[in-house]
């Protein structure tokens, strides 16, 4: 793997245009984007969508991954979905005819998508009060941006361990 000789992205400092409370879900975010571009190397395009042992396959966590991230970052701009985000959700875990190049492209254009807004946001807004969902269920900027970061790295993990079970 290419980033073992690399520290962590948490650990190689501060990134240049982040504010300084939101460097840990940056990290976090850049952090998953090496892991999944790693491990997907040379990965089988006929195991994308299996599922072994009933998990998810590695075509659902890339697509969920972008999805996600679109989604929580929109509330977070104080957005709600709109008809194509709602689509894409409805249709994330079935096939949508990407192969594995297209949804690596897809997740990291969303992180790029994600930087740019962690890049503009002021950290005076990070307490205010965002609705998720229909029904508006109270959240905070903070909140929905460390979620999204955390909800990243927690389907990584899930990426990782399917990913290591199906090329067995």
């Amino acid at each position: 793997m290419a980033n073992k000789n690399k520290p962590e992205v948490w650990l190689r400092g501060p990134l240049e245009g982040i504010p300084p409370l939101l460097q840990p879900v940056a990290h976090a975010l850049l952090q998953a984007r090496e892991e999944i571009n790693e491990l997907m190397i040379n990965f089988p395009e006929e195991l994308l969508w299996e599922k072994p042992v009933g998990m998810a396959s590695p075509g659902f966590h890339l697509q969920h991954l972008s999805g996600v991230l679109d989604r929580l970052f929109t509330y977070a701009r104080g957005g709600q979905l709109n008809k194509q985000q709602l689509e894409y959700l409805s249709a994330e875990s079935e096939y949508q005819g990407l192969n594995l190049a297209d949804l690596l492209k897809r997740f990291n254009r969303q992180v790029d998508i994600a930087l740019k807004q962690l890049a503009a946001t002021n950290e005076l807004t990070l307490t205010e009060v965002r609705g998720v969902g229909r029904a508006q269920t109270p959240s905070t900027v903070i909140g929905l941006l460390v979620h999204a970061a955390e909800h990243t790295m927690r389907h990584t993990g899930q990426l990782l361990v399917t990913v290591r079970v199906l090329k067995q």
